[in-house]
Parts: structure tokens; C-alpha cells; sequence
């Protein structure tokens, strides 16, 4: 046994089952091979961004060992990066007192040289309390325990992701003093293509070169991608990559929008996930989510039979995401700026409802007898969402709809009917429905329930007094 595999063996975190000394030796090892100088420890926080410390080389045999301490007040900000919850009074209800740290405990599997930084590595982390406890609103618990309750019924899941996102050159980086606000001034940017040529070889080309750069940096990483696509608007792209458990997504999309957002920047160039951005002629982003369910023997459960309809365990899971659709929005649309996008007839939807292959619906359902690909695509979510927890309530919604063997409602034959339910239209009617599903908070802890609405509800008030442009120019000149 080697040193540094007996000090890890020996370590705090192995001690309380967070390493396994073989896995992280091989890490250790990897990183002298390969002659990597700094390794960058992130987790995911609550809005999905990644946050952590970079450490050297030197360094990397103690973190296996004892882990990677960070101040707790990263799990604790809204996305201007401020501390919203009352750490400094002692009679407040903030999860952490007084900035104090937390734990991050590397994750050896996930460990990944950087094709666009050679000399570094990337390694997701779990957040954990000082002692090793679990921090059950952590992005990491939360999908754990989602999965957990899939193998508890003997289930396992399959998603597939498709991400859109557009690309800009950037005119001016917003780099002066007075810019440096919270959050700073937005880049001015151009667009690299005029779009509205969908699928077309003559956009693809155009952009080969800065595409070609991300999915190499991605492939590289180990990402499946499939396939990369012009998507409908100006400068707008999609990559989709091939379908794997909810972890492996939740991976994979997070470190995938980090790695566009790095390799464009080394160009010159902005990567943007928001979902609408306010640049003229934007189109929106979303980030459909394929989703199928398989018993112990690996049997796709959405398979139908000969009839070609809705199994009854995909009828029911489908049942659940509608049910649950008001309550999920503060997961899959989880900012201010999501509910810009659900516009009729333009590819999102704006209704609860689901229907056969049927793109303007929320729930698509792509089944085929005989075809073991068959799964349903939620096309609510945006680009913007953190993974784990959209990944987490869509498990959970799917599941409540099993667990009460529910039915799906008929198909909408027009999924925008103005008969049929509708999302909702802000993100403070999203927060609302959450707070009042008590079958939502309880699958997912009122530990999280409460976290995650103080940290939602954050944003929402700071958007609510901010004084827009449209009402400058609705009232200043008229009383």
C-alpha cells in the first residue's frame, strides 16, 4: 500500500464512509502521471453553478483525506451572490451561524483533466457538515435520495438530455469600476450568426470552428455527446448527448455548461444558458428532459404493446409530472426570466397537459410498439434549471402519480387550449404552488421545502423592487 493510500485509508473521510482509499490513491496517482498542477474542487450549489477552491497537486492527497473546507455561506446565496439567509442572528432559522464552513468531500469518479486547461483537472465534491452529516438541501442529496426511492420500488431511470444555448461575441466585457456591481453590468455582445436557418449546413459551417472547440472539451471530459445541432434562432445551438441514470445527467449538464461557458471565453466569446436573453431577436432555451423507467431486468417500462398507448406505468408517471407540474416549475424553471419563454406556439408550452409526439405540448410522449426507446419528453424546463433538483422533482412527481395509480388525462389535441390548466406565468406564482404541495415538500423534506423557497422567494422580492424600464416609461412623464 502506497502512503498516500494508507493516510486516505486513515483519513476523516474514510473513517465516516465518504472515500474509498483505492479509488482516491488512483486519483493521486492519475495526477502525477498525467503531471496535473491544480485541481479545482466544485460542487453544485442551489442555482446548479459551480463553487469551490482549486488546490495543488501537493494538496491533493490531504482532501482525499480530510476533504476541502469552504465557508457554508456558498450553499446561501441567490444568483447576485448574496447571503440571504440570517447567519449572524442567533434566533434566525439560516441553516448555517455565523459563516461557518462546511466539508467538501471530493468525489473520485467524477475526477476530469481539462482538455481547454491541460495543466488542471476538474473533481465534483459533495458539500457535507463538518462531522460528515449530510446537508439534506444540497444538490447532491437531494437527487441521491430521489434515486433512492426509485430503487426502493425496484426502478431505475433513464434521461436523456437535449441543451440549448446560444453563443455571442463579446463587444464590450463590462469591465469598469462602476461596473462591478451585484449582480455587474451584462457584456454588450453581437450575434456569430443572424439565424432562422434551422438544421441549415451553411449556419453549421459558420460555427464549425467554436463548436467543434466545446465538443471536443467535452468528449474529452467522457461526455456522450450525440449530436450538435443550429437550433432556430440567432446564434443559438443545441448539443444533446446520449441517455444515462440521473446522476450521471445531473454530472454531466452542470460541469457540460461550465465547460461551453470556458472554452467560449478562451474565444472571445460569451456561452449563455439564460432562457431569454434581452438581446433583440433572441430566441428562447430550453432543456428537454427524456425520461424512461426499467424493472430489475432492465424491461423499458414504456414500451407499449400492439395498441401503441401509454403503459400503464408510463400513464401513471405522466399522471404525476401533470399533477405536479405547478409545484415542479420552481425546479425546472427556476429564475425570474424562465417564464419569458412559455409563449403560445412557439415550441414551449404554456398548458398542463401531454400529447403524442406533439411538440407544443408539456409532456411529448415518443412511444412505439417494439421500440426500446420508447420515453416521454418533459418540455418544460429551461436551460437555466439546476439538474439535480429538476431531475429530483421530476422523479418525485413521476413517482407520486405511481405510488396513487393514477390515470393520465385525454391528450390535448391542441396543446394550447385555452380550456387547459396553465403553468405558471411568473416565478412567484411557481414558489406558491410549492409552498401549498404537500405532496411535492413531503417526497422531497421540508428541509429542502423551506430552503428552497427561502432562496427562491430572495429573488423574487429583489425582482419586485427593482423599478423597469416599461414603468419609467408608462408613468414618468404622464402624473
Amino acid at each position: 500500500m502506497s502512503g498516500a493510500e494508507k493516510r486516505i485509508r486513515d483519513g476523516a473521510l474514510a473513517r465516516v464512509g465518504l472515500m474509498a482509499d483505492s479509488a482516491a490513491a488512483e486519483v493521486v496517482r492519475r495526477a502525477e502521471a498525467e503531471e496535473i498542477e491544480t485541481i479545482r474542487i466544485v460542487f453544485a450549489d442551489g442555482h446548479g453553478i459551480l463553487r469551490g477552491k482549486t488546490i495543488t497537486r501537493a494538496a491533493l492527497t490531504a482532501a482525499m483525506s480530510s476533504g476541502v473546507r469552504a465557508p457554508s455561506t456558498l450553499l446561501l446565496k441567490d444568483l447576485s451572490h448574496r447571503t440571504v439567509f440570517p447567519i449572524w442572528s442567533e434566533a434566525g432559522d439560516a441553516p448555517f451561524h455565523g459563516a461557518s464552513d462546511i466539508l467538501l468531500a471530493p468525489r473520485p469518479e467524477t475526477f476530469r483533466p481539462l482538455p481547454w486547461s491541460p495543466h488542471s483537472a476538474l473533481m465534483l465534491a459533495e458539500p457535507r457538515a463538518l462531522d460528515g452529516a449530510e446537508i439534506g438541501f444540497s444538490s447532491h442529496a437531494i437527487l441521491s435520495r430521489a434515486e433512492a426511492a426509485l430503487a426502493g420500488r425496484g426502478l431505475t431511470g433513464l434521461f436523456g438530455l437535449e441543451v440549448e444555448f446560444q453563443i455571442f461575441e463579446i463587444a464590450d466585457p463590462a469591465l469598469a469600476h462602476e461596473d462591478a456591481t451585484m449582480p455587474p453590468r451584462p457584456p454588450e455582445t453581437r450575434n456569430l450568426n443572424p439565424g432562422w436557418r434551422y438544421l441549415t449546413e451553411s449556419r453549421y459551417d459558420e460555427a464549425e470552428a467554436v463548436l467543434d472547440d466545446i465538443r471536443r472539451a467535452a468528449e474529452g471530459m467522457g461526455m456522450p455527446v450525440r449530436s450538435v445541432e443550429i437550433e432556430m434562432g440567432p446564434s443559438q445551438f443545441e448539443f444533446t448527448f446520449d441517455a444515462a441514470g440521473p446522476m450521471a445527467v445531473a454530472d454531466m449538464v452542470t460541469v457540460f455548461r461550465t465547460l461551453a461557458g470556458e472554452v467560449c471565453r478562451r474565444r472571445g466569446l460569451l456561452a449563455s444558458f439564460m432562457p431569454k436573453p434581452r438581446v433583440a431577436n433572441a430566441a428562447a432555451n430550453g432543456w428537454h428532459i427524456h425520461q424512461s423507467l426499467s424493472d430489475r431486468e432492465g424491461l423499458n417500462l414504456f414500451t407499449p404493446g400492439e395498441n401503441g398507448g401509454l403503459t400503464k406505468t408510463a400513464g401513471a408517471l405522466v399522471a404525476g409530472l401533470l399533477d405536479n407540474a405547478a409545484a415542479s416549475c420552481v425546479a425546472t424553471n427556476p429564475t425570474v426570466n424562465g417564464y419569458k419563454r412559455f409563449t403560445e406556439f412557439q415550441l414551449a408550452p404554456t398548458r398542463i397537459g401531454w400529447g403524442r409526439d406533439n411538440r407544443g405540448a408539456m409532456i411529448r410522449a415518443l412511444t412505439a410498439p417494439g421500440d426500446p426507446a420508447s420515453r416521454i419528453e418533459n418540455r418544460v424546463p429551461d436551460s437555466a434549471a439546476n439538474p439535480y433538483y429538476a431531475l429530483a422533482f421530476q422523479i418525485m412527481a413521476g413517482l407520486d402519480g405511481i405510488e396513487r395509480g393514477l390515470a393520465p388525462p385525454p391528450e390535448l389535441a391542441n396543446p394550447y387550449d385555452e380550456g387547459a390548466a396553465r403553468l405558471p406565468a411568473t416565478l412567484g406564482e411557481a414558489i406558491d404552488a410549492f409552498e401549498s404541495s404537500d405532496a411535492m415538500r413531503s417526497a422531497l423534506g421540508e428541509e429542502f421545502a423551506d430552503y428552497l423557497i427561502r432562496l427562491k422567494r430572495a429573488e423574487w422580492n429583489r425582482y419586485l423592487s427593482v423599478i423597469s424600464e416599461w414603468e419609467q416609461a408608462e408613468y414618468f412623464s404622464v402624473f
